[in-house]
């Protein structure tokens, strides 16, 4: 099994909250951080400064698509942050904890 965390943002507390709660629940993920962060980007040829909530979902590399068509169904942006970053190193017992915890 290959872990990975896959990263979205939101714009409200809420809606990462959502988004969660449905990944734990389907046990698409076995942990779900939020943080509250400021972002800064371009969009449309304008200037954005909004504060997002990031999600660092802790899954299996083979959740990757299940997750993505969960993120894409249930977020409000029309073009949602999506990206995989591979673990890694991580303990064995980490490791244990993710596939035990996800399908």
């Amino acid at each position: 099994m290959r872990a990975v965390i896959i990263q979205t943002t939101c714009a409200s507390k809420e809606e990462a909250q959502k988004i969660a709660k449905v990944l734990i629940e389907q046990r698409l993920a076995a942990c779900v951080q939020l943080s509250q962060i400021e972002s800064f980007y371009n969009w449309k040829d304008e200037f954005y400064c909004d504060n997002e909530t990031l999600l660092n979902i802790k899954t299996r590399k083979a959740n990757f698509e299940k997750i993505k068509s969960k993120i894409l169904e249930l977020h409000s942006y029309d073009l949602p942050e999506i990206i995989q970053l591979d673990i890694t190193n991580a303990s064995e017992e980490y490791l244990k904890f993710i596939k035990g915890n996800t399908i």
